[in-house]
């Protein structure tokens, strides 16, 4: 598996590890929004403000994310992409387990500031598993079949939201306790999985390896940096807006009935699962990564329209919509390994564990400006207008990508 010529075996251990580990990290990653409100009820956050303590915690977990896929992604560059697996699912699991006794008379203080500081160190810990892993598979696969390998990681990723809403029905405490045991016992197959033959032959040689400041310092490389980021934007619009408050969607759109968040989110997610399969598939049939991203964000970008413009849905239509959603949401991983396709094995660790924690990110702008609008248009307005920005930017920004399907990766980032 070090042979740099890579497999195509997309079944092998390194695929299944890093499926495995964005299985744990989507899991972690969705369950604050199915326990959102018991969770903030529980510790004694009112009714009233459960709307505003949501997008506070959840812009947390953010920022730390966006921290921690900068420190991450520099040192699985310099470093390497393995030791870094094993410290942040570390970090993670051990963050998950206490988060879980937020609420409790030892943690002291206030709930509401445990629990957001929790989500901080969470998510600076959750935001090496995807890039690195994405970065490990597209270096240890073939050229021409590494799409497969990344279609698997996210088809069994995505279900980690499946599983978070089954378990989270034996209550919110007990969920962040199983995310954070998930994530230790998968410490024990790290030890199958050997570093990459492309990051050994780099980490041998002279050349400049997880400079962050470089994607700075050349304009064709900062706007290529941006544009790849631009382009998974528009999924956390969805994730982070159209569906974390689909309660509160559901009601503004009239739907005839009550809305379960958390199912919401599982039947979102199974839809993601499936399109990451469909998308992989599209991607290799058509011999571009640029047609299939088109094809999903634009058809993602009508579904968004639809959705906020229905009226007197019921709640099984409401699912329906939903999961149709995140079957045109499931180009995440696909958008990743063009991120990591776009740079050179000495700065592909940090481009491609950064755009991905960048784009979860920007939900804190989007979120924030979606909530200071709807104050004076309502939240369905309100949600419209930062769609209709994010959703064209995306198109035009891979449209400025250059294609890289069946580029070989194997050669360094010159500044």
């Amino acid at each position: 598996m070090n042979k740099h010529s890579g497999t195509t075996n997309p079944f092998n251990i390194v695929v299944v590890v890093a499926a495995l580990g964005y299985f744990v990290d989507i899991y972690d990653l969705i369950l604050f929004g199915i326990v959102r409100r018991p969770s903030l009820l529980d510790i004694g956050v009112p009714e009233d403000q459960l709307k505003n303590a949501g997008i506070y915690l959840n812009n947390m977990q953010m920022i730390g994310m966006m921290l921690g896929g900068i420190v991450w992604g520099m040192l699985g560059d310099k470093r390497g992409r393995l030791s870094v697996l094993f410290s942040t699912i570390l970090l993670y699991s051990i963050a998950n387990i206490a988060n879980g006794f937020v609420g409790y008379s030892f943690l002291g203080g206030n709930n509401l500031t445990a629990y957001a500081w929790l989500r901080v160190i969470a998510g600076f810990g959750l935001a090496g598993e995807l890039g690195i892993g994405i970065t490990l598979v597209s270096e240890v696969m073939t050229k021409e079949t590494r799409a497969w390998g990344t279609t698997l990681v996210a088809g069994v990723g995505v279900l980690g939201a499946v599983l978070a809403y089954f378990v989270a029905k034996f209550g919110w405490r007990e969920a962040y306790w199983v995310g954070g045991v998930l994530g230790l016992l998968l410490l024990g197959l790290r030890i199958y999985v050997h570093e990459s033959g492309m990051f050994a032959k780099v980490k041998s040689s002279a050349a400049k390896r997880g400079s962050f400041l470089s994607l700075f310092t050349s304009g064709k490389k900062f706007l290529k940096y941006i544009c790849c980021i631009l382009v998974g934007v528009p999924v956390w619009y969805a994730i982070g807006i159209l569906i974390f408050f689909a309660t509160e969607i559901g009601k503004a759109i009239g739907v005839i009935g009550t809305i379960d968040t958390g199912k919401t989110i599982m039947f979102h997610y199974i839809g993601a699962a499936i399109g990451s399969i469909l998308i992989g598939y599209t991607s290799q049939k058509l011999q571009s990564r640029k047609k299939a991203l088109i094809i999903f964000i634009v058809c993602m970008g009508i579904l968004c329209a639809y959705y906020l413009t229905s009226s007197g849905l019921t709640p099984n239509g409401f699912y329906l919509l939903i999961f149709i959603l995140g079957i045109a949401m499931g180009y995440w991983a696909l958008f990743v390994t063009v991120a990591s396709e776009q740079f050179g094995t000495n700065i592909r660790s940090t481009v491609t564990t950064t755009v991905p924690n960048f784009v979860r990110g920007t939900t804190v702008v989007m979120t924030l400006w979606w909530n200071y609008m709807s104050t004076g248009m309502g939240i369905i307005h309100s949600a419209m207008i930062v769609g209709a920005v994010v959703i064209p930017l995306a198109i035009i920004a891979v449209l400025y990508l250059k294609e890289s399907h069946g580029k070989d990766l194997d050669y360094l980032e010159i500044d």
